[in-house]
């Protein structure tokens, strides 16, 4: 199941973020965050995830769901393709990079890019995620303000886990979609 506005999530006064201006993006690539890793049997975290957030998933041998039913809290979509939905990173790896992973270990970064206990990870419909693509909340926000609330907490929990930094913009679009819960 995807993460909802019930999860107790923390919001800005409560998280300790900190503030400061973006980092370079020199030296990012996605290669720098091994993503996508074997997590349990034939399982990688993708299909994890696939399986996690749909309803009536079947998976191959190889653990591809094969059919199932995905809803994508993005954008209100509803899919019965896994090749329809794509899995988001909540905060983009290149954002992270620029908010202090260029720092982290590669197995920090594994850790960050396949993270299956805080909600950094969502099944969502594809094309909004190529659309958000590495963009924060100063620039990009789901198409459906009804979970502004939601993706607002996830963007400080995940932050605030990772000790990653935030800019002022990025706060202020944060606070701006906190004011709608």
């Amino acid at each position: 199941m995807f993460f909802s506005a019930v999860l107790p999530l923390p919001t800005l006064r409560r998280a300790p973020l900190r503030l400061s201006s973006r980092g370079p993006q020199d030296g990012y690539s996605r290669d720098l965050f091994p993503h996508w890793i074997t997590v349990s049997g034939e399982c990688n975290t993708r299909e994890t995830v696939l399986r996690r957030d749909g309803t009536d998933v079947t998976i191959d041998d190889n653990c591809y769901p094969t059919q199932g039913n995905w809803y994508s809290p993005y954008d209100g979509g509803r899919w019965d393709q896994a090749s329809d939905v794509d899995i988001d990173h909540v905060v983009p790896l290149s954002n992270a990079w620029k908010s202090g992973a260029r720092e982290w270990t590669t197995e920090r970064r594994r850790q960050f890019a396949n993270d299956l206990e805080n909600p950094q990870l969502i099944a969502v419909t594809d094309n909004v995620n190529q659309e958000k693509g590495d963009k924060g909340p100063e620039d990009w926000k789901p198409p459906l303000e009804s979970y502004y609330c939601t993706y607002s907490r996830m963007w400080i929990g995940v932050k605030s886990v990772y000790d990653l930094t935030v800019t002022s913009a990025e706060k202020s679009a944060l606070e701006e979609m906190l004011g709608r819960c």
